[in-house]
């Protein structure tokens, strides 16, 4: 069956419930020419769900869809914030749930596409990681460490978690192992035991075994060289954005901070990068297989 195929029969379900559709992936897995195909066939809008593809200026290492590649389909969530702000994941929600009633509003099926698990969860799970009261002893202890402890903290007790969070994030990083610690559950365990908000098809691009997608994202990280690549980079530095700001921690970004220091050759960046970008394709992964239960 194909993917449209299975759309087609998607809407055809009978539901009381509103429709959405998440396309998902890991990294370099194929996911931007899947989505236009199906947007197009639907006529509908795009909500990119990729974290780091809300900062501005960050374009050829986040993988963003360039004005070509969408090919007059709206897209929204791009380009939000410069890479020395921060976004929190609840304002991600507040302005996402608002385009997806609009488009409901409409008669359309909004798409939500991209590979930040965190992010696709936080729209189409019941939010229930409330329920877990706070521990005003625990915090008194975490307030007391620092940014880097308290992230290896994370690291440490729920590394698949702390793989989405930033480690300047420290509300996030705070309410991760306190969850871990007062239930003995990941954050992101709350969020997959839940029902769905919606009606929700979930679809992924075919690209094949495990080997074969970390050669697509090694091939990918070489053409992204030949494509302006450490320009980009460059330009950002010379803007004055910095290593620890919000968006220049991203794969792609801080492995060029030493190379510009003369401490790494060009290939050992690109070797990093990819080696960097598989394992978070592993993670993502991981974090996808609760989808197939859908």
């Amino acid at each position: 069956m194909t993917y449209i195929e299975r759309v087609q029969e998607f809407l055809k379900r009978a539901s009381n419930k509103q429709k959405l559709i998440v396309i998902y992936g890991p990294t370099g897995s194929g996911k931007t020419a899947m989505s236009i195909e199906i947007a197009k066939y639907l006529d509908t809008e795009i909500i990119s769900t990729d974290s780091r593809q809300i900062f501005k200026y960050m374009d050829i290492w986040t993988g963003k869809i360039t004005h070509e590649e969408m090919e007059w389909v709206k897209h929204h969530m791009l380009d939000i914030i410069n890479p020395d702000e921060s976004f929190s994941m609840w304002e991600f929600v507040r302005q996402s749930e608002k385009i997806i009633e609009r488009l409901w509003s409409e008669n359309k099926v909004p798409m939500l596409v991209g590979g930040t698990g965190l992010y696709i969860d936080s729209l189409i799970f019941e939010r229930n990681a409330a329920e877990v009261a706070s521990d005003p002893e625990l915090r008194k202890q975490l307030d007391l460490l620092s940014n880097e402890e308290l992230y290896n903290k994370l690291v440490e007790i729920d590394p698949e978690y702390a793989a989405e969070i930033h480690p300047n994030n420290r509300p996030y990083i705070e309410r991760g192992i306190e969850i871990m610690k007062l239930t003995g559950k990941s954050k992101r365990e709350f969020r997959a035991e839940k029902n769905l908000l919606y009606d929700v098809l979930f679809l992924t691009p075919d690209y094949g075994d495990r080997a074969n997608l970390y050669n697509r994202i090694n091939t990918r990280v070489e053409m992204m060289f030949d494509a302006w690549a450490e320009e980009e980079v460059r330009s950002l530095v010379e803007k004055w954005y910095k290593k620890d700001d919000f968006g220049m921690n991203s794969i792609g970004y801080r492995e060029f901070f030493p190379y510009f220091e003369w401490k790494i050759t060009k290939s050992e960046v690109i070797a990093q990068i990819q080696q960097n970008s598989r394992n978070y394709a592993k993670r993502q992964l991981t974090w996808f297989r609760k989808y197939t239960d859908f």
